[in-house]
């Protein structure tokens, strides 16, 4: 299994949620951890995605899902989880 991380951050819009999760269905991209909230109107997502089955190469998912965060006003990255784990070691 090859999991990723997913941060989404921004003011809290309706259609956040909706509009990432399709993304993630419609690239065969399964979330199997995913934890938000919102504080004082800004919006705070974490999900671990499991990226196995994708069919695109995986910069081109990290792009489409920078221009998705863009066209809806929030920051998305996306990370390999184990690059992530190493920036944010002690």
């Amino acid at each position: 299994m090859r999991k990723c991380v997913v941060t989404v951050l921004g003011k809290d819009t309706v259609g956040i949620i909706a509009k990432v999760c399709s993304y993630l269905a419609e690239n065969n991209i399964n979330i199997l951890d995913i934890s938000q909230t919102i504080v004082q109107g800004y919006f705070d997502m974490m999900m671990i995605v499991d990226v196995t089955n994708i069919e695109k190469d995986f910069g081109d998912i990290v792009e489409e899902m920078n221009h998705l965060g863009e066209d809806i006003g929030v920051n998305i990255r996306c990370q390999r989880e184990e690059i992530f784990a190493k920036m944010h070691r002690l």
